[in-house]
């Protein structure tokens, strides 16, 4: 029930979501579309309830200014005709509320808590200022002989799920991948966990978005999402073969 509720109104918002962010920045996951509704639904409930309160101000303000002759009106709001409009916009801001704090929490469940069956596993390796990535090698599986690993540069398929093992050698890092909607800290001396599954073909930019020394601004990557033959490709021949031109 919950979920459906959920799914009406990220349906709603979900055409803005991808007017206001998506036409920026590619949508690239499964679940980028989820944070863009999510933040189109803040964006309108908090943007009425801001340009409304501002406009009551401004027209309360002329409304009951001192005029000549005339002194300023002092309303206290304790009349029975009065506290409606004190009582009703609260109880519809916290409607509102409810609705944001409903969807922020399925969002987070849905993408933090509900990890997909995983098709496949990298280990991303964060280092003051650099990214080392371990992708498994023919046999699909992690630390064996035929992993590949590679220097600020991941691969991985379109369509594919995939699990991450994100890993910190020093210091706070923090994972990001704008078009992925994707961001999770690294922490040293800890294995954080996640996943992902990509949708759009292309390179893009993989960002540390932690502030982790003076060559933060320059520890930047970049994912490269192939298509199963790209992919399976650049595998078999250990990570060094050349994609074919787009």
């Amino acid at each position: 029930m919950l979920q459906g509720i959920y799914d009406f109104i990220k349906g709603i918002f979900s055409p803005l979501g991808d007017y206001l962010i998506g036409s920026n920045v590619p949508v690239g996951s499964t679940f980028a579309g989820d944070i863009d509704a999510l933040i189109a639904l803040i964006t309108v409930l908090v943007g009425f309830w801001a340009i409304l309160a501002y406009a009551a101000f401004f027209f309360l303000i002329y409304r009951f200014k001192e005029r000549d002759g005339e002194r300023a009106q002092y309303v206290t709001g304790e009349e029975k005709n009065l506290k409606r409009w004190i009582t009703y916009p609260h109880a519809a801001i916290i409607v509102c509320d409810l609705v944001i704090v409903f969807m922020a929490i399925m969002v987070w469940y849905n993408i933090k808590q509900r990890l997909p069956e995983a098709d496949s596993t990298v280990r991303i390796i964060s280092q003051q200022w650099a990214w080392n990535f371990v992708h498994p090698g023919p046999d699909n599986e992690l630390d064996t002989d035929d992993d590949i690993t590679t220097f600020n540069e991941l691969h991985v398929q379109e369509g594919v799920t995939y699990h991450y093992e994100l890993l910190s050698k020093d210091v706070l890092h923090d994972f990001s991948v704008p078009v992925f909607r994707l961001k999770q800290d690294a922490i040293p001396g800890r294995i954080m966990k996640g996943w992902f599954e990509p949708t759009k073909v292309g390179e893009y930019d993989i960002q540390c978005a932690e502030m982790c020394g003076i060559g933060h601004g320059i520890m930047n990557a970049r994912i490269i999402v192939e298509t199963a033959e790209e992919h399976a490709a650049w595998v078999s021949q250990g990570g060094d073969g050349k994609l074919a031109a787009r």
